[in-house]
C-alpha cells in the first residue's frame, strides 16, 4: 500500500512535457547579417510579406553609394516623425554630405546615429529577436549595407483614443480624464501627479508570442521593499504565450483563486492610483489596457470612491455608509424575505403577512422558484443592456424591466412583493462602487437564497458565517483581506468605513507602508494665526470708544 502511495506521489512530482506546440515557439535570436538584401529578405519571410509592412530602401554616403533601408509597420508608425526626422534627413544627405564623410558602411551608421538622425531616441540592434520586438512595437528600423547592426528609431505613432472622461467611475467632483490603451500615455499621467524623483518605473515584456509590455510603478522610500519582492518574483514566473490584458496578470499573480472576492483593486483613475502610490502600493500597468492593476487590496477599498476625498468628511462617511448597507440589502435582501416567508412568518407584522398572504394565493410555484425566476430575469436584462449599443441598452434595460414585472405579476407568476423586493436588491447593487466587488456579491446572493429556502434564518447565519471565516482567511500579498479590521488596527480604521477629517489622517496603513509610516506632523498648529498686540490694543480702544 505504502508503495503503490509512493509512486502515486513521484508521479504526480515529476515534470510533465510541455505540449509540442509550446516548445517550438519561434525565436529570432540569430544575429543580423551583414547583406541587407539578407537582412530583408528575413524579415518579409517572417512577416509572411504582411501587407503593412513598409521597406523604403535608397542610397547615401560618398565617395561611392551604399545602399540603406528603412522598414516600418504601417498604422504604428507617425508618419509625420517618420517623415521629417527620418526619412528627409537620410535622402537630403545625399547632396549634403561633407566631404569628409565615412567610407565604409559601418562608419556610415555610425555617422547617421550621431549626425543625421534628429529622433528624440535612437536604439541599436544587433539580432532579428531585438528587430522584430522593436519593429512590432511601432518604431522605425534603419539597416545599412555591409554592416551586421541596425538603428531602431522611436517613432511610434498612429490612430490612438484620446483621454476621455471615466465610465465606470464617474464623480460630480474631481479631475475627469482616466487612462487610455497607452502605456506611455497612463505613466506620464501619473508623473503630472507625482512630480518626485523617487515614482520609479520598471518594464518589462510578458508573452514568449505577444510580447506586451509590462510596467510595475511605485514609490521609492514609502513601498515595503518585501512587498515589491514579491510581486517581481510571481512576474518573473508568468510563462505565457499571451497576455490580451491585464486580467490575464491579475489571475496569474492572485494569491487566492478560488474565491469570489476580488483581492486585485482595478481602477480607470489617474487620481485613485496617486492615492494609492502615495500609500505605499504598487501599481502594475500593462499596454493596450486602460485598467491598471493596485496591490495589495483590501475589501473596504473596494467601498471607497475617489470622489470620497473631493467632498466634506462628513458627507464621505455617510456615503460609506450607505454603500455598506446597500451592499448587506444586495447580499441578504431576497433571501431574508424568503426566510421570514417560510420559516419565520411570526416576524412580520400581522397587517403586512395578510397582504403578502393574499398576494401569493394564486403563485403556482414556491417562493424560492419564484425569487429565482425574478433574479434570472433580471440578470438576462442587465447583460443585454451591457452587451448591445449604449442607446438601445438602456432602453432595453428599463422598458424590460418595467414591462416583464407588471405583465409577470398580471398574469399571475410572481407577486408583487418579490418585483419590489428583486427591483430594491438591484438598485441597492448599483451603488457599489467597483463593478469586480458587484459581480461577487450577485453570485453570492444565490448561495444565501438557496440556504435560507432550506433553513430559514438559520441558513442565512450559516452562511454569513462561513463567508466572514473565508474572507477572514484571505490574504493580497501577504496583507489580511479585512484589514484593518481583522487584524484590528485602530489607527488605519480611520480612512475605512468612515472618513476622518485629513489632517487627522496623519499616517499611512500600517500593514500597506511599514518603511515611510507618516505623511505630515500631527502636532503642527492649524488655527489662524495668532494676533499681535498692538493689533488686540487697538481693537480694545475701539470697543471701549463704542461703548
Amino acid at each position: 500500500m505504502n508503495s503503490a502511495w509512493n509512486r502515486l506521489i513521484k508521479k504526480a512530482r515529476k515534470p510533465k512535457k510541455m505540449p509540442p506546440q509550446y516548445e517550438e515557439t519561434t525565436s529570432n535570436d540569430e544575429a543580423l547579417h551583414s547583406s541587407l538584401a539578407e537582412n530583408l529578405t528575413k524579415v518579409k519571410n517572417s512577416l509572411g510579406n504582411s501587407g503593412d509592412l513598409v521597406v523604403r530602401d535608397f542610397k547615401m554616403g560618398k565617395p561611392f553609394l551604399c545602399k540603406v533601408a528603412s522598414i516600418y509597420i504601417n498604422g504604428l508608425t507617425d508618419k509625420e516623425i517618420l517623415g521629417n526626422s527620418i526619412i528627409e534627413r537620410l535622402m537630403n544627405d545625399v547632396e549634403m554630405i561633407k566631404e569628409e564623410a565615412p567610407y565604409g558602411p559601418s562608419e556610415l551608421g555610425i555617422y547617421i546615429k550621431e549626425h543625421i538622425l534628429t529622433i528624440t531616441n535612437v536604439g541599436e540592434i544587433t539580432n532579428f529577436d531585438k528587430l522584430f520586438f522593436h519593429l512590432l512595437s511601432g518604431e522605425t528600423i534603419v539597416l545599412v549595407d555591409g554592416w551586421n547592426r541596425g538603428f531602431a528609431c522611436a517613432a511610434q505613432g498612429g490612430d490612438l483614443r484620446a483621454i476621455s472622461e471615466p465610465v465606470a467611475e464617474s464623480s460630480v467632483r474631481g479631475p475627469r480624464d482616466s487612462f487610455t490603451e497607452s502605456l506611455i500615455t497612463n505613466t506620464a499621467m501619473i508623473r503630472r501627479r507625482i512630480k518626485s524623483p523617487n515614482l520609479w518605473l520598471e518594464t518589462k515584456e510578458i508573452g514568449t508570442i505577444t510580447q506586451t509590455g509590462v510596467g510595475m510603478m511605485y514609490v521609492k522610500g514609502i513601498v515595503n521593499d518585501k512587498l515589491l519582492t514579491e510581486i517581481k518574483e510571481r512576474l518573473g514566473k508568468m510563462e505565457v504565450d499571451e497576455v490580451q490584458g491585464s486580467n490575464t496578470i491579475e489571475e496569474w499573480i492572485s494569491d487566492e483563486t478560488w474565491t469570489p472576492w476580488p483581492t486585485v483593486f482595478i481602477t480607470e483613475r489617474p487620481d485613485v492610483v496617486a492615492g494609492n502610490l502615495l500609500e505605499g502600493r504598487v501599481v502594475i500597468f500593462v499596454n493596450e489596457t486602460p485598467t491598471p492593476l493596485i496591490v495589495p487590496a483590501t475589501w473596504n477599498q473596494f467601498f471607497q470612491t475617489a470622489e470620497d476625498y473631493y467632498l466634506r468628511w462628513t458627507m464621505a462617511s455617510f456615503l460609506r455608509i450607505l454603500r455598506i448597507i446597500s451592499f448587506l440589502i444586495t447580499l441578504l435582501g431576497p433571501s431574508l424575505f424568503i426566510a421570514f416567508l417560510s420559516f419565520h412568518p411570526e416576524l412580520i407584522p400581522t397587517p403586512l403577512l395578510i397582504n403578502l398572504a393574499a398576494q401569493r394565493q394564486n403563485i403556482p410555484f414556491p417562493i424560492i422558484i419564484e425569487a429565482l425566476l425574478m433574479e434570472f430575469t433580471f440578470e438576462v436584462l442587465r447583460e443585454a443592456g451591457v452587451r448591445m449599443p449604449r442607446p438601445v441598452g438602456q432602453a432595453v434595460s428599463i422598458v424590460g424591466a418595467l414591462v416583464l414585472g407588471e405583465a409577470a405579476v398580471s398574469a399571475g407568476i410572481v407577486s408583487s412583493a418579490m418585483v419590489i423586493v428583486v427591483a430594491a436588491t438591484a438598485i441597492a447593487s448599483f451603488t457599489i462602487p467597483h463593478y469586480a466587488m458587484t459581480d461577487a456579491t450577485r453570485l453570492l446572493r444565490f448561495g444565501m437564497m438557496i440556504l435560507a429556502s432550506f433553513f430559514g434564518l438559520y441558513g442565512i447565519g450559516l452562511g454569513v458565517i462561513m463567508l466572514v471565516a473565508h474572507t477572514c482567511s484571505l490574504r493580497s500579498f501577504g496583507i489580511p483581506y479585512l484589514a484593518p479590521f481583522a487584524p484590528a488596527i485602530l489607527a488605519d480604521q480611520k480612512d475605512s468605513i468612515f472618513r476622518f477629517p485629513l489632517p487627522f489622517m496623519s499616517k499611512r496603513p500600517r500593514l500597506i507602508s511599514q518603511v515611510k509610516t507618516k505623511r505630515t506632523d500631527p502636532n503642527q498648529n492649524r488655527g489662524p494665526s495668532p494676533r499681535n498686540g498692538q493689533m488686540k490694543n487697538q481693537e480694545s480702544k475701539r470697543d471701549s470708544d463704542e461703548t
